[in-house]
């Protein structure tokens, strides 16, 4: 039987172990893998794990001008950077838990990811040496395969070392880190690159694949991080006795015949949204300089916004949504003030960091409202397919777009180019609206409040998956489904951080009790009351 204070098959238990296992000098609290402070100094080893897969995924904005200049890369030539990221993660984001559960592990896993992305930046850096933007292209794509999966493996090591203590608080630290090294690469790169010209004598090549090693030399130290993550995961195992971590991802492509109405809507909202934020972050350094006269350093600063001011803001938009509820509400209201901030930035002359404030706190809060409502709408058995299918058409969208956004920007112009986003967004808010019809028609579970949800009866709970052509109910009419306990994995950050980590996209989760559940509502065996409590942590956003 499950109850509220099940851990999970995750959550760590404190075995009795011998001292003298530690290696270093005993009971010294800092070598203990049972101890807070030990676990603390693992943390910054996580979340330098994806530092430089981060900083250098946006090395093409941070240096768009240079590329344009050096490489003549404009257009849908230089969003093909980005594109070719993606390509590969239409497909790899149903794999990522699996090749870690399954074939490599997590201590091999994390290294192998590690060391393709640490390939692929070489080889981006080589084509720029060689002048060769085929040679880039083979880079950009041979990062991308190791990118997504790279951040299913950081956010397994998570959950590895603090399920069940402090995981929803360090989710959070590890994207916020994540996403600074994005900042880091917007705000440095380009000034770096000026302040060298005189230095490389107009070779302009040498120069920007030197520039390109830097992000190679990160994720070279992300390398090495990964040994010594699995040097210390092993010896943690060995000491506490525990098999190593896995993400207990369930991927079943048939699943995808039983999802609902409300999730499809929910999957057209995501690429919608999604694909009318980060090509434009893509292209947004040029279009700062050009219309809103900003040197190049404060326009990388301006394009870095949404990263830095949306990883700090989301905490505080999961809290407003966890008081709150209705879901479906704020993620309009998300998607009307991104199109607000659109209006500001194609029709106005106001400083750029205005929009781009609030561009941030939309996405926020559409990160807060989006990604737990799949785990509304699913059963949790089929979690895994529909996360994974909603990270596949996301990537599909973004390769899509982003060149469709580059061959925009290229021959119309950016003021086109932010109706072209506009429209997106337009769409997805006829998504949203769609979607809140059929919720309503459902019985109102995603638009509703923590109370009015916690009243809910069975068979108002059954509804809301009844469009999903199941040959059975998940709750007979003596049983009562806790939503925190069989919908959701261990929590909805969890799942968000998994499947919002990117860069995505993006962290993991606990699937593994899934069968079990299921199996246990259908038979009935399962009863936890009449309410339908959330934990105070279901809404709380981690940005993907």
């Amino acid at each position: 039987m499950v109850s509220e204070e099940d851990p999970g098959v995750n959550a760590r238990v404190e075995p009795d172990v011998d001292p003298a296992e530690f290696g270093c000098l005993g009971s010294n609290a800092a070598c203990n893998p049972t101890g807070c402070l030990h676990r603390y100094l693992v943390l910054p080893m996580i979340c330098l794990l994806s530092f430089g897969s981060y900083f250098c995924y946006d090395n093409p904005a941070s240096l768009a001008q240079q590329f344009k200049t050096d490489f003549n890369l404009e257009g849908e030539d230089y969003m093909l950077l980005y594109s070719l990221y993606s390509w590969p993660n239409v497909f790899l984001c149903f794999f990522g838990g699996f090749l870690i559960d399954r074939v490599f592990g997590i201590r091999l896993g994390a290294f192998l990811f590690c060391l393709v992305v640490t390939i692929g930046q070489l080889i981006f850096a080589l084509g720029a040496f060689l002048g060769s933007r085929y040679v880039m292209y083979a880079g950009r794509f041979v990062f991308g395969l190791g990118g997504e999966n790279l951040a299913v493996a950081a956010n397994t090591y998570i959950v590895s070392w603090f399920a069940g203590k402090e995981i929803n608080m360090v989710f959070g630290i590890q994207l916020s880190s994540s996403r600074i090294g994005s900042t880091v690469g917007m705000v440095t790169l380009s000034p770096l690159y000026n302040s060298l010209v005189p230095y490389f004598k107009g070779d302009n090549f040498k120069l920007m694949g030197t520039l390109l090693l830097v992000g190679a030399g990160l994720c070279v130290i992300s390398l090495t991080i990964s040994l010594l993550l699995a040097f210390l995961d092993k010896r943690a195992a060995r000491i506490l006795r525990k098999d190593s971590a896995g993400t207990g991802e369930v991927i079943k492509l048939s699943d995808i015949t039983r999802f609902s109405a409300q999730t499809w809507l929910i999957f057209a909202i995501c690429v919608c949204y999604y694909v009318a934020i980060f090509p434009f972050i893509s292209l947004g350094k040029l279009f700062f300089e050009q219309k809103f006269g900003l040197s190049e350093s404060e326009a990388g600063v301006c394009n870095s916004i949404v990263y830095l001011v949306g990883a700090f803001a989301s905490p505080f938009a999961g809290l407003i949504i966890d008081k709150s509820g209705k879901n479906v509400m704020w993620l309009l209201v998300a998607i009307l003030s991104t199109i607000g901030a659109y209006t500001l930035l194609g029709f106005t002359f106001l400083h750029p960091y205005v929009a781009m404030v609030i561009m941030a706190l939309a996405y926020a809060l559409s990160a807060s409202a989006m990604w737990p409502m799949v785990s509304l709408v699913v059963p949790e058995y089929q979690l895994g397919t529909a996360y994974g299918m909603m990270q596949s058409i996301q990537n599909l969208g973004l390769a899509l777009v982003a060149i469709a956004a580059g061959a925009i920007a290229g021959k119309f112009g950016y003021f086109i180019l932010v109706l072209h986003f506009m429209g997106w967004l337009a769409l997805a808010a006829v998504f949203i609206l769609l979607l809140w019809a059929a919720d309503a028609r459902a019985g109102g579970y995603l638009n509703a409040s923590p109370a009015k949800r916690a009243e809910m009866t069975a068979d108002e709970v059954q509804s809301v998956l009844d469009g999903g052509n199941m040959s059975e109910p998940l709750i007979n009419d003596n049983s009562v489904m806790d939503f925190s306990q069989s919908l959701r994995a261990s929590s909805a950050t969890q799942l968000r951080s998994k499947y919002m980590n990117r860069i995505n996209t993006g962290g993991t989760s606990d699937f593994t009790r899934s069968a079990e559940l299921h199996q246990s509502l259908r038979d009935g065996s399962i009863n936890l009351g009449a309410s339908y409590q959330f934990s105070s942590n279901a809404n709380r956003g981690i940005l993907k």
